[in-house]
């Protein structure tokens, strides 16, 4: 009896054969208009003073410095060949060997990154409140993730480790296992996967499909609920980077590291295959990164917490509907201005 689950034949990664389009990019699209339409119904619920033309200028901007972050920061973090820095114009050029491949390598941290400082700059430029901003990104933004990750299991990628579960999946182009290891006898013995050669291709965790769910779904919905309970202004932001590290980090226990990459940090040494075994004190790069942003969670919910004016709007005034909101710098120079005029 064969204990998992062959990957679906007819998932290609181009949605026509022969055409330069691809799911993954498609997912993109999905997921920024998820995003977009999950934000824009929260602006409306609590008429935050935000006109059409910012909120289209806030997600025009933030999702190209999202999409130059993730490029960016996976060409230097997890490319090792050095290729880019040889050739960095080949970071953003979609051919290869003559063929459209797209942009492959997309780092999600990267994409963290590069969207918030878009977010930062554009707050500072409109004045308006950045914690008001990154509350409703944060609520807006999961369900979209979900997406993307979708996208991920469609070109067959980012698979995880090898497992006997009746869960795992035998992705097509996963790397071949030499049958002489005694690990590797077992998983056959226990899935049954019949053996044709010296190697064999044995069924893997879809990660990427336990990653939509948690990243995703369960981490939106627990958003979603706060999103009208928020003690004070900026504690979804620092939730979402909190929630979304926890989850992750913990996940990457399903995965497996890049080949090039490894364990980055081992506090305890082993010769197992990192195909077979992620040994608790072992930690990918991507375990790193979400620690890294659990802290930055924890930091933003304490330091929120503690600012003034922390206080919450639920639903603003209708009068205020088509303004931007004034901040205390502008109106103090209003009342100055009204002084003077009074005092002339």
């Amino acid at each position: 009896m064969l204990l998992s689950i062959p990957f679906p034949s007819w998932l290609k990664p181009e949605i026509i054969p022969g055409l330069p389009v691809r799911w993954y990019g498609l997912m993109y699209i999905v997921a920024f208009g998820v995003a977009y339409f999950l934000y824009r119904r929260q602006v409306r619920e609590r008429n935050f003073p935000m006109t059409e033309d910012d909120l289209s200028g806030l997600f025009f901007w933030g999702i190209l410095a999202l999409l130059l972050g993730a490029r960016i920061f996976s060409t230097i973090v997890y490319e090792t060949s050095n290729i880019y820095r040889r050739q960095p114009w080949l970071i953003f050029w979609p051919f290869q060997d003559g063929k459209f491949t797209g942009l492959q390598g997309m780092s999600y941290h990267g994409g963290a990154f590069g969207g918030l400082l878009a977010v930062i700059i554009f707050t500072k430029i409109k004045k308006f409140d950045f914690r008001e901003i990154a509350d409703m990104f944060a609520v807006s933004i999961p369900l979209g993730y979900t997406f993307g990750r979708i996208g991920n299991f469609i070109n067959a990628e980012l698979y995880g480790r090898v497992t006997a579960s009746p869960i795992g999946m035998i992705f097509p182009d996963a790397k071949e296992l030499s049958i002489t290891e005694n690990w590797v006898q077992k998983i056959v013995e226990k899935t049954g996967i019949a053996v044709s050669g010296f190697e064999v291709n044995l069924p893997r965790h879809p990660s990427q499909l336990y990653e939509a769910f948690f990243e995703g779904i369960v981490l939106w919905a627990l958003l979603w609920f706060f999103r009208n309970r928020k003690p004070f202004k900026g504690f979804l932001f620092g939730l979402y980077f909190l929630g979304y590290g926890f989850i992750r980090f913990f996940l990457e226990y399903f995965r497996e590291p890049d080949s090039h990459l490894g364990y980055p940090i081992e506090f305890i040494k082993h010769n197992l295959s990192p195909a077979y075994s992620h040994p608790p004190l072992s930690f990918s790069t991507g375990q790193i990164l979400c620690f890294i942003m659990v802290v930055f969670g924890i930091f933003c919910i304490y330091f929120c917490s503690r600012l003034p004016g922390r206080e919450v709007t639920r639903i603003y005034p209708e009068a205020d509907n088509n303004q931007p909101e004034k901040d205390e710098a502008a109106a103090q120079k209003n009342r100055q201005r009204n002084l003077r005029k009074k005092l002339k």
